[in-house]
């Protein structure tokens, strides 16, 4: 119910932008604007045309909610807006984000133009800038925020307290970070230790000392899973010398999981790990797809020509034909149910190559009993549906169609586990790779069968 009312609400929204885009109502369009928060019209944006979109974006303001809404948008978007746009202007807008999101959006652009625009932000933040931009991307060190709330140790609660009413303009006050005399992180205390805490006591004395923390360099899958353990709502990011450079916001996280699961789910359907694919064009979209579906053109062709060196089986008894789709269809089903299964497991830790015989044997065990209950049951649709064939032909089928599930399930298994042991993506073996090699394999096997018990 919640659903479509957000639905209708969206297409009402977008609606009113477009009656008023066509009648060049620009004042009131500032108005609606101003009262629409920018999560929405970044969601509206994208059922605009390029040419609402481009009109719409030069009557925004430069203003933190402009800087919002196109912190919002798809990084397709966010190019193309920003593409012919004056440098000063995008200054002005980006001045009122964040320093990891200022540098999210000048990695997107071409250097040049990036740094035409960093030359006419402050100097303070040129540096912040460019200190973020130069750490790898997907990286704890790109999605920090720097702008973090630290006092010594020795500083009083109620000296805290007045310092944060002081800074009301600090954004994400989650926590506490304390800091030595060396600088370096040494505590940190959460608001409600802090607003519970007697005026007198020195904040050494009630921070947590035992802090987790990342390096700048940490993948941001890596501090995703920090947070999610831990149940934190930020986790600070230090140097090797244990110096406090910034800290990751839960918001930023949340983020990095839509992307990475986003990432996951298109390579495990073949078609490249690009989250902007739907934006992308025709083109683009048709040869981030091409090299993996190579794969399963490969896969085909050979299992063609198992099939051609089975000539002779097939020719005996043809009824073998009529079941090839469902010995590929169903190995391919579970092979993919397996590999998901594990490729999830790892992304969220529970899953790791320590435990690889353990999840291996597992699932021959799945595999086994699927295999056995589909087996019996497609050997007699085969033995009642061609009478006239060889009696053995329902052995072979629901042997056949145990014995690809039980390799597909194992297949689907060890392969993901076996990449992440050699720190390759471990999602990339789902999809063409693991199915192709189980179509192969499949079909192989069901005439190596056939050809045992009905033609020898």
């Amino acid at each position: 119910m919640r659903k479509e009312m957000f639905a209708q609400e969206v297409s009402v929204l977008r609606d009113t932008f477009r009656r008023l885009l066509r009648r060049h109502a620009n004042p009131n369009l500032s108005k609606l604007i101003e009262k629409t928060h920018p999560a929405d019209l970044a969601h509206v944006f994208r059922f605009l045309s390029e040419e609402e979109q481009a009109t719409l974006f030069q009557i925004m303001v430069p203003s933190e909610q402009t800087a919002e809404f196109l912190s919002e948008l798809d990084e397709s978007v966010i190019v193309e807006l920003l593409e012919d746009e004056d440098p000063r202007r995008i200054a002005q807008i980006i001045r009122h984000d964040s320093s990891n999101i200022q540098a999210h959006i000048l990695g997107l652009l071409p250097e040049e133009r990036a740094k035409s625009i960093l030359d006419l932000l402050k100097a303070e933040e040129q540096a912040e800038l460019e200190e973020i931009m130069a750490y790898p991307k997907d990286s704890a060190g790109a999605i920090m925020d720097t702008d973090v709330f630290t006092l010594p140790e020795e500083t009083l609660a109620k000296e805290t307290i007045a310092a944060l009413q002081d800074h009301a303009h600090a954004g994400m006050v989650f926590y506490l970070y304390v800091l030595g005399e060396d600088e370096r992180l040494v505590g940190v205390i959460s608001l409600r230790d802090l607003v519970t805490t007697p005026p007198q006591t020195k904040l050494g004395e009630i921070m947590v000392k035992n802090v987790h923390t990342v390096l700048p360099e940490t993948d941001q899958e890596e501090v995703a899973r920090v947070l999610a353990r831990y149940n934190y709502l930020a986790v600070p990011v230090v140097d090797f010398e244990g110096k406090l450079l910034g800290i990751v916001n839960v918001d930023e996280i949340v983020d990095v999981i839509r992307e990475e699961a986003t990432e996951d789910f298109l390579r495990m359907a073949g078609v490249g790990k690009d989250r902007e694919i739907l934006f992308r064009s025709t083109w683009e979209n048709a040869k981030s797809r091409l090299p993996w579906l190579f794969a399963s053109w490969v896969g085909g062709v050979l299992a063609a020509a198992i099939i051609g060196k089975f000539e002779l089986t097939l020719q005996s008894v043809l009824a073998l034909a009529a079941f090839i789709p469902v010995i590929i269809g169903m190995g391919g089903n579970i092979g993919t149910q397996s590999s998901t299964i594990i490729v999830r497991g790892i992304a969220t830790g529970r899953v790791v190559f320590g435990n690889a015989a353990r999840m291996i044997f597992k699932e021959i065990r799945v595999g086994i009993i699927l295999g056995v209950f589909y087996g019996l049951l497609l050997g007699i649709v085969a033995y009642l549906r061609f009478m006239d064939a060889p009696p053995a032909l329902g052995l072979v089928v629901g042997l056949s169609v145990c014995v690809s599930m039980v390799l597909a399930a194992s297949i689907g298994t060890f392969v993901p586990l076996f990449l992440d042991r050699l720190n390759i993506d471990p999602a990339i073996a789902t999809g063409p790779f693991v199915t192709t090699s189980i179509d192969i394999l499949g079909v192989l096997f069901y005439f190596v069968i056939a050809t045992a018990l009905l033609v020898n």
